[in-house]
C-alpha cells in the first residue's frame, strides 16, 4: 500500500475524521487487523484561519507547500489536504513536490456524476460557496453548481467557524442547514454536496430528500483505491 500524507489540522476534527475514514476503507477492503499507511502534518489552524480572513492566500499556500516537503521526506506517496476551502492552494501545494496531489473536488465531482447527478447544491464555508476556485473545479468535472442566498451562506459559514471547527454540535445549527436544503432543491438542486468536512459531523443522508455527497468520505475512498494499487 502506499503511504499517504495527510495535509491536516485545518480544523483537526476535520483530520479526525479523515483518519477514522482512511483506516476504516483500508480494514474493510483488506480484512483482519489491516489499517492505512499514512503520515500526517498537522498545522496550527489558527494560523490558517487568519490568513484566509485577511485574504493572504499565497502565504496560506506557502504553509501547505511546506508541509507537503515535511510529508514527501516522511515517506509520503499521496498527498491529500484534509479540508475543501485550502484546496485554493492546491496548484501551489502541487507544485511543492513530487508527490501526486489527489484533488478533493476531483474525487466528489466523479462521484456525483457516477451517481447520475448533474445539477448540486455546494454547502461550506464563505471561500468554499462564493470564489470560484472550487465551483469552477466541479463544472470543469460536469456538474452545475448552486451556492445558498447570502443569508444561508452566512449561517452556514458561522456554523462551521463557531461551532463545528470547535466540535459543537447543536440541533438549532442542523434544522437551519436542513431548511437551507430545502430552499436548494426548491431551485433544483438533485444534490447535496457537503464541500467541508465539518458539515458530515453535522448533517447527512437523512437530513436531505436528494442525494447527499459527503466529501471527506469520497476523497477518503478515492485515496485508499490508489493506495491500494501500489
Amino acid at each position: 500500500m502506499k503511504t499517504i500524507g495527510l495535509l491536516g489540522g485545518m480544523s483537526w476534527e476535520s483530520t479526525a475524521e479523515y483518519y477514522r475514514l482512511l483506516n476504516r476503507l483500508t480494514r474493510e477492503r483488506l480484512g483482519g487487523l489491516h489499517s492505512a499507511e499514512c503520515v500526517l502534518y498537522s498545522v496550527d489552524f489558527a494560523e490558517i484561519e487568519r490568513l484566509q480572513t485577511a485574504g493572504r492566500w499565497q502565504e496560506a499556500g506557502e504553509v501547505l507547500a511546506g508541509a507537503a516537503k515535511a510529508l514527501e521526506a516522511a515517506g509520503a506517496e499521496l498527498l491529500l489536504i484534509c479540508t475543501n476551502t485550502m484546496h485554493k492552494v492546491a496548484d501551489q501545494v502541487a507544485a511543492a513536490t513530487s508527490v501526486p496531489l489527489l484533488h478533493l473536488a476531483d474525487a466528489t465531482a466523479a462521484a456525483v456524476r457516477s451517481a447520475g447527478v448533474r445539477r448540486v447544491a455546494l454547502l461550506g464555508t464563505a471561500f468554499t460557496m462564493e470564489q470560484d476556485f472550487y465551483k469552477d473545479r466541479l463544472a470543469a468535472g460536469g456538474l452545475e453548481v448552486l451556492v445558498p442566498d447570502e443569508e444561508g451562506r452566512r449561517t452556514v459559514h458561522r456554523v462551521i467557524y463557531e461551532e463545528l471547527c470547535a466540535g459543537v454540535v447543536r440541533e438549532e445549527s442542523r434544522a437551519a442547514y436542513r431548511e437551507i436544503i430545502r430552499g436548494l432543491v426548491a431551485a433544483g438542486a438533485e444534490g447535496v454536496v457537503l464541500g467541508c468536512t465539518e458539515i458530515e459531523l453535522l448533517v447527512g443522508a437523512e437530513d436531505s430528500p436528494v442525494p447527499v455527497f459527503p466529501t471527506a468520505r469520497l476523497h477518503a475512498e478515492a485515496a485508499v483505491e490508489l493506495a491500494l494499487r501500489g
